[in-house]
């Protein structure tokens, strides 16, 4: 669970905090999107992922462990039974917020809290590792070749460089 911050607690104190989130949480598994305000939010993000991680556990002690932060059961098996198998092979990031501007009454900033359902594409990593392994290759002849062009015209100006003294000397 994440610290709770000092001072005021979203309208009143750690009990009434708690319970509202736990609402707001369970409120966005049944409708998998609700509007609210952004410091609400950013202090229900963290509760919901942590709810939505026991859910992809799955077992009997992670159920519980939901039941005792949302109290419906109903709230909880759809948790388990529907949204978890479609964020199984996300790692997280189960939420997203989207701004939508300023509340008319009290010019509150509002956002849209949303479940990211959709599937997960998977990163290549081969493509990534193959092209990694093969640039360096070809990086190091380009630095093995410029060195000694720089070194055969240092050499030439050095040289002409040498022989002009002499030629004024004469």
């Amino acid at each position: 669970m994440p610290k709770p911050t000092k001072g005021a607690r979203l309208g009143g104190g750690p009990a009434h905090e708690r319970l509202m989130l736990a609402n707001l949480a369970a409120a966005l598994f049944t409708h998998k999107s609700i509007k609210t305000t952004e410091t609400r939010a950013k202090r229900l993000r963290p509760v919901a992922e942590r709810l939505v991680t026991f859910a992809k556990r799955g077992d009997l002690h992670a159920r519980r462990r939901v039941l005792a932060t949302i109290g419906d059961k109903t709230v909880v098996h759809e948790l388990f039974t529907e949204i978890a198998p479609q964020v199984a092979l996300r790692d997280g990031g189960y939420t997203r917020i989207t701004k939508l501007g300023f509340r008319k009454g009290d010019n509150a900033s509002m956002v849209q809290m949303e479940l990211v359902l959709e599937p997960v594409s998977p990163k290549v990593k081969s493509n990534k590792a193959s092209a990694k392994a093969s640039a360096p290759v070809v990086e190091e002849t380009v630095v093995e070749e410029a060195p000694e062009a720089e070194v055969v015209e240092t050499e030439a100006v050095e040289a002409d460089a040498a022989e002009a003294p002499v030629e004024e000397a004469k």
